[in-house]
């Protein structure tokens, strides 16, 4: 082998790794495909407004209540499901 290819051999390992990485990047942020919602999104204000079917379900006073109903934080294998 004569030295031209050598180096070639040389400097063909960073380029590659250089455009692999590029293409990877590009490949999984889609910088290009992305979708820039504060500039492509029209978004008409409009004034707020209470819904008449609102109804008040239940009340909690003080701190008499110490845990929420349904708690399972001490049941770890009902909160974890297996797939």
């Amino acid at each position: 082998m004569n030295d031209d290819s050598i180096l070639f051999l040389l400097a063909l390992g960073p380029a590659s790794a250089v455009g692999l990485y590029w293409m990877l990047y590009r490949y999984y942020r889609n910088t290009d495909k992305s979708h820039g919602f504060e500039h492509e999104t029209h978004i008409t204000a409009q004034p707020a407004t209470g819904a008449d079917a609102d109804a008040k379900v239940s009340e909690v006073r003080g701190t008499q209540a110490t845990q929420i109903t349904g708690n399972n934080v001490g049941d770890y294998r009902r909160r974890v499901k297996r797939v």
